[in-house]
C-alpha cells in the first residue's frame, strides 16, 4: 500500500519508531544488489531517512559511484505481517553536525548511543516512496 511519505498515518510512523534492524539495498557498479542490515531513523517532515555508518563501508562505496546525484535506494524493516519499506536518492553526508543530528536521533530510536567513530558518516535518503502495511 502507498504511503504519504511527508504525512504517512499514526501507525506506520509508530512502526518506524519502535525498534527495529533495516535492509538498505544499494547497487553495485556492476548493477548487482546489496543488501545489508542498518539502523534507520525517519523523518517525515523532512522527507528524508538517515543511516550511520563506517565511510570505508561496501554501502557508502556504491552510493559514491553512483556519482554526485546520489543512488536510489531503498529501506526495508519487517515484523510478522508488519511491513514498511522506503525508497529515495541517497547521498553522503560528512558535516559534523548532521552526523551528530543523525546519532541523536539514533540513540533515541535505538535506545543506546554508539561509540564515537572518526570514520562514521551519514547517508541520508531524499524520499520519494513509501510502501507497507503497520
Amino acid at each position: 500500500m502507498a504511503v504519504d511519505v511527508m504525512n504517512p498515518g499514526p501507525d506506520y510512523l509508530a512502526f518506524w519508531r519502535e525498534y527495529h534492524l533495516c535492509t538498505l539495498t544499494t547497487h553495485r557498479p556492476d548493477g548487482t544488489p546489496h543488501v545489508v542490515p542498518v539502523g534507520v531513523t525517519y523523518d517525515p517532515p523532512a522527507g528524508v531517512a538517515r543511516i550511520i555508518t563506517n565511510k570505508t563501508s561496501r554501502k557508502i562505496a556504491n552510493i559514491l559511484a553512483a556519482g554526485p546525484a546520489g543512488a536510489r535506494v531503498a529501506v526495508c524493516q519487517v515484523d510478522r505481517g508488519r511491513w514498511a519499506t522506503l525508497e529515495g536518492r541517497a547521498t553522503v553526508r560528512t558535516e559534523p553536525e548532521v552526523i551528530a543530528d543523525a546519532v541523536s536521533r539514533y540513540a533515541e530510536r535505538y535506545g543506546r548511543t554508539p561509540k564515537p567513530d572518526p570514520d562514521r558518516v551519514v547517508i541520508e535518503i531524499a524520499l520519494d516512496r513509501a510502501l507497507g502495511r503497520a
